[in-house]
């Protein structure tokens, strides 16, 4: 088998939230919009349906696809099927990172760039339109909804990688949850980047901002 350095990249894959978009947005649907709506339909306080709420998240866990899945819950809880009447109503919360702009003009024009996120593809789509970024990537894969399983499976990878027609060791990926982004693609093959934006821990395959990823990815090979 040929050493990584032999492998030239083909693919860089990122997560999404976390990783190319920060703000309000992923707080607010599900700290804030469904508590009120599960309030409203129960004629509870806030503060006791958001207790609720925050309970069966909890018990349910971020290891479930349906954890992710805005339609699961408005249909556990209750709330109709204005579920994109709500994602909307919070879509100008949505922020880019500062960096994220110019590291991804000027690594596509060596690289194909795709999205690999946990995200239902109702989420993606809705902050990939309202960054502009969707032009950016040549193709975006929510775990999820494509896949029906959660990154935590190397399976999502692998399909990602069969989708693309690339062996793991042409593909780099970075994201912020240092299980779903780094250890299980690592699992692979894949060249994968622990993002740390608040700085906690430093290693060779950490990185506390995409500029510092281009960097680091640069030494490494």
């Amino acid at each position: 088998m040929p050493n990584r350095e032999e492998i030239p990249i083909d693919v860089i894959s990122f997560d999404m939230d976390g990783t190319l978009t920060g703000g309000r947005f992923i707080e607010l649907v599900w700290g804030k919009g469904i508590p009120t709506l599960f309030a409203r339909a129960r004629n509870l306080s806030i503060d006791d349906a958001t207790a609720v709420v925050l309970k069966e998240y909890a018990d349910l866990g971020e290891g479930s696809p349906d954890w992710y899945d805005v339609r699961y819950w408005f249909n556990f809880f209750g709330l109709g099927n204005e579920w994109m009447q709500l994602l909307y109503s919070f879509a100008h919360e949505i922020e880019v990172f500062p960096e994220v702009p110019v590291v991804l003009a000027s690594l596509r024009n060596h690289h194909r760039l795709v999205v690999i996120s946990n995200a239902t593809r109702e989420f993606i789509e809705i902050e990939l339109g309202v960054t502009q970024l969707r032009d950016c990537f040549d193709q975006v894969f929510s775990s999820t909804s494509d896949f029906g399983k959660v990154k935590k499976m190397p399976e999502v990878y692998e399909g990602v990688c069969g989708m693309l027609g690339v062996r793991p060791e042409a593909v780099v990926h970075v994201g912020d949850h240092e299980l779903f982004d780094f250890a299980v693609p690592q699992q692979l093959g894949i060249e994968s980047y622990y993002l740390d934006r608040a700085a906690r821990v430093t290693g060779d395959h950490v990185v506390h901002n995409l500029q510092d990823f281009v960097r680091r990815l640069e030494s490494n090979r």
